[in-house]
């Protein structure tokens, strides 16, 4: 009888912690913090539309929603999720659906992960 061994697959996110301290410097603290909750409900609603217009076979919404998620997540110091994102936007506007599937998992593996580091407070500079 054959093993199968399960694979669990990690996605390492880097964050540019500065950005998040220059949002607190020009905003101030209470206020920052209101803002980067907005922008994280407002990146996983994106994640979850990129995902959605992907699997509704929508080529520019799913284009148009990964750049939105790109642009937020840059804006946050969220260096691998934007990166991700980005690549999702290329495979749909190649039309390369093997390719889309992947970065797409990848990307919500990645969103996920991010959106669960910075909710944590864990400190994910690198």
């Amino acid at each position: 009888m054959a093993k199968l061994a399960r694979l669990d697959i990690t996605e390492d996110v880097r964050f540019d912690g500065r950005r998040m301290g220059e949002i607190v410097d020009e905003l101030g603290e209470s206020t920052a913090e209101s803002v980067i909750c907005a922008a994280l409900e407002q990146l996983a609603n994106g994640l979850s539309a990129t995902r959605n217009a992907a699997v509704a076979g929508d080529r520019a919404g799913t284009v148009a929603q990964a750049e939105a998620v790109a642009r937020l997540a840059w804006q946050l110091g969220l260096v691998s999720l934007a990166g991700v994102a980005v690549d999702v936007g290329r495979c749909a506007d190649h039309r390369d659906q093997s390719a889309l599937s992947a970065t797409l998992a990848r990307l919500m593996r990645v969103g996920r992960r991010s959106l669960t580091e910075i909710w944590d407070g864990a400190d994910m500079a690198g």
